[in-house]
């Protein structure tokens, strides 16, 4: 944990007792050392659609002005664009059907949901809040919902940052054990939030163990769980394979469902996330935003995403080769005699009995490929791996050929 120690004389610190509470989030290294092949944040291998270079030059062209003026602190144009995106698609892009030559630069490329991820009803552009990447969208939604006087439940081993924000906002946190297979304690979730009257945030895809739950599992925990407090699914992975749960908010007006640009939407680089929620509950995060930055959004993102949006059959696309290079490689893994989890996501993670995790991690690194390993107790023996193209793929496993 970072902590600043300078004081005041006379030994009066200059700083607020609630620092004491930060543990700062640790992101991916991004070492400039030599060139890498990058491979531990999760990030997509692929640059955004065309359509995105050509919507972010007609604005420059066009309306270079406008950066001179304050942006759309509703994101209008967007959250339309949203609402269209998650309607035609179900909310998983991996398996959208593609009417089309989806990379032939056009935009032309159409999307029909995969049956079983059909929304029953309208995604509406009020059911939409976006902010600064979906780490920010986090931020509000644990403002506007958990409270100092009631636990949050969440898995012990997920997100990183939600033990961050709990810390940041004065939130006990009650983390709950992995079974042994790495999948969530669903049970025990919803019985101790019954217990403690408690609201509940999961990733799902879990991060970083890459498990799904099914929609039928998570509407199970939301039977079970308070009807009066809030229930967050992070889907930041879900179009890799997972079963998004946006088709039951119909039904649950206390689930939030978060979102990003990051992964499936090659945009990490434009820091976008969102929320996908009952309108009262979009109207409460958008009070807290107000409340401390009424324009998270910057004109060239709203300009880039809604012109992602408007393109989402390359994205697809895309999410079905990452998909394809992900279950080679895990099939690569296993057949090296690695437990690798069954993965859902753009990731995989890993482990191999006799093989030191941080041993393993230094290796790749040193012949330059960078992936993520965390010293945590309980997964220090284990690497989480960002797929990338089936080119970088095929250099970590010479890489790791030479680990045996």
């Amino acid at each position: 944990m970072n902590r600043i120690k300078h004081g005041l004389a006379g030994g009066k610190t200059m700083l607020a007792s609630r620092m004491n509470n930060l543990n700062p989030y640790v992101p991916g290294e991004q070492p400039e050392d030599r060139e890498y092949i990058k491979i531990n944040a999760n990030e997509n291998p692929f640059p955004p659609s065309p359509k995105v270079k050509e919507a972010l030059k007609n604005f420059l062209d066009k309306d270079f002005k406008k950066l001179g003026l304050y942006p759309d602190p509703d994101s209008r144009k967007l959250h339309e664009a949203i609402a269209d995106m998650l309607n035609c698609t179900g909310g998983v892009l991996s398996r959208c059907q593609i009417e089309g030559d989806a990379l032939d630069g056009t935009g032309s490329a159409k999307v029909k949901p995969a049956s079983e991820d059909k929304i029953p009803f309208t995604v509406t552009p009020d059911m939409i809040y976006t902010g600064n990447g979906s780490d920010e969208v986090l931020s509000f939604v644990f403002y506007a919902f958990f409270d100092s006087d009631k636990k949050l439940i969440c898995p012990e081993h997920s997100y990183s940052f939600y033990p961050v924000y709990c810390g940041f906002y004065d939130i006990p946190r009650l983390p709950v054990e992995l079974n042994e297979d790495w999948t969530l304690k669903t049970e025990k979730m919803t019985s101790l939030a019954r217990e403690n009257d408690s609201p509940i945030i999961f990733a799902n895809p879990n991060a970083p163990t890459s498990i799904c739950l099914s929609r039928e599992q998570v509407k199970k925990m939301l039977d079970d769980a308070p009807k009066n407090r809030i229930f967050v699914v992070d889907e930041a992975y879900v179009d890799f394979g997972g079963e998004s749960v946006i088709p039951l908010l119909k039904d649950y007006k206390n689930l939030v469902v978060v979102r990003t640009f990051s992964k499936s939407i090659c945009g990490a680089g434009l820091r976008s996330g969102y929320i996908v929620a009952d309108p009262e509950l979009v109207n409460a995060v958008t009070t807290v935003k107000n409340s401390l930055n009424h324009f998270p959004m910057d004109a060239m993102t709203q300009v880039a995403c809604t012109a992602a949006c408007g393109d989402i059959a390359y994205y697809a696309e895309r999410a079905k080769e990452i998909c394809e290079v992900r279950d080679d490689f895990i099939s690569y893994l296993r057949n090296k005699g690695y437990t690798v989890c069954d993965s859902k996501t753009n990731f995989v993670f890993v482990k191999k009995d006799g093989l030191n995790g941080k041993k393993a991690y230094e290796f790749i690194k040193q012949n330059g490929i960078l992936v993520r390993r965390f010293d945590t107790p309980g997964i220090e023996e284990y690497l989480r791996i960002t797929i990338g193209t089936k080119e970088q793929m095929n250099e970590l496993k010479k890489v790791m050929d030479k680990l045996d």
